[in-house]
């Protein structure tokens, strides 16, 4: 990964209530009668741009229900770009000048590298109160809309027990059978930054390790949420991900299980990686964007965070009791979850991604 490689080959645009694929060219213009909006004269739409892992192919995601749900009550079309947390952020700053997109939503540490590249404008939506501290800006700039942490999948059907450790993973048996995302570009490829650091006690330890992975890690991957399928499939036998998203994967993927690697000789360890949103700056239909934060936040969203999504609320007033709620608290259950330095990471984030690179060749 010599240079910074997109999280797909072509950005995924769509109408989010259609669920149709626009253009590659460029985003399309829903249809709709004037109404709320800033500097295009009251369309009614709003964009955004976001990480993956929240809106299903099958248009059954958390994002497709709630954006559907939101345009219905207010007449908002939703146009939905979808990328890597690292690639969205780059487009928002390449357009800087000329802003296309209301509301970002992206993971730690790329919500605070757009924080700090001063793409995004103070609001504080509608039940942000409710937000654990750690999961907003102190500023107003950024709130998480989902909570979610950092995991690995494995294959139940060619591994009878999941893998338990890190040391494990440079087995000969995984040789070609394993595969994470880019760090630097996707959220969970940094993440695998973030946790090794952690687990292995700094940097140096970490870059050693994943030297010693690189042998057996199949190479680069633009896209994270492009390997439950490869490990459900067999492709591959392990690979990172996120509970959020692969715990949706899998009601359609029966191979795929989820893991928390541990130190040799320590516990299982993980950390928030909420999908976080931000009202960007100058945002050509600002008033749309603040209501579609407000209503991401809203109790009637939030509820459907587990049961659709797959994911954990971001409010702490909101507990879900539904089935799916009962099967994540059980797979957290004995796994430490640590809260990374975010202040150092993204301040360091680009030396980390540089000795990442150096240390396995990429």
């Amino acid at each position: 990964m010599s240079s910074t490689p997109v999280r797909r080959t072509a950005l995924r645009t769509t109408a989010a209530v259609s669920g149709s694929l626009a253009l590659a060219a460029g985003l399309t213009a829903c249809t709709g009668s004037s109404a709320t909006g800033s500097k295009d004269g009251g369309e009614k739409a709003v964009t955004v741009y976001s990480a993956d892992g929240l809106k299903s192919d099958k248009g059954d995601g958390w994002y497709d229900r709630v954006f559907a749900d939101f345009t219905k009550k207010t007449g908002i079309q939703v146009k939905y770009v979808e990328g890597g947390s690292g690639e969205m952020v780059q487009r928002a700053v390449r357009e800087k000048t000329n802003t296309q997109a209301d509301v970002l939503v992206t993971l730690p540490p790329f919500i605070q590298q757009a924080d700090g590249k001063g793409l995004l404008q103070e609001y504080k939506p509608q039940g942000s109160d409710k937000v654990n501290g750690a999961n907003k800006a102190a500023n107003g700039k950024w709130t998480s809309v989902v909570n979610n942490y950092f995991g690995f999948v494995y294959n139940k059907k060619e591994l009878t027990d999941a893998p338990k450790t890190w040391e494990e993973l440079l087995d000969a048996e995984y040789k070609g059978k394993l595969q994470y995302s880019t760090p630097g570009v996707a959220g969970d490829g940094t993440a695998v930054l973030v946790k090794s650091m952690h687990d292995f006690g700094g940097k140096e330890p970490a870059m050693e390790y994943l030297k010693k992975l690189q042998a057996n890690n199949v190479g680069p991957s633009s896209s994270t949420s492009k390997l439950a399928p490869k490990t459900d499939k067999g492709e591959l036998l392990v690979a990172n991900g996120d509970v959020q998203m692969n715990f949706a994967q899998a009601k359609s993927m029966p191979n795929l299980g989820i893991w928390f690697p541990a130190k040799d000789g320590g516990r299982p360890t993980t950390f928030a990686l909420p999908y976080a949103a931000g009202l960007l700056d100058r945002a050509p239909h600002t008033e749309n964007g603040r209501k579609l934060l407000d209503y991401l936040l809203s109790e009637d969203a939030q509820k459907l965070v587990s049961e659709v999504g797959g994911g954990f609320p971001a409010r702490t007033d909101v507990k879900p009791t539904d089935a799916n709620a009962v099967e994540l608290t059980k797979l957290m259950t004995g796994v430490e979850v640590f809260e990374p330095d975010w202040a150092d990471i993204d301040k360091n984030l680009a030396g980390y991604v540089d000795a990442w690179k150096s240390a396995t060749g990429s």
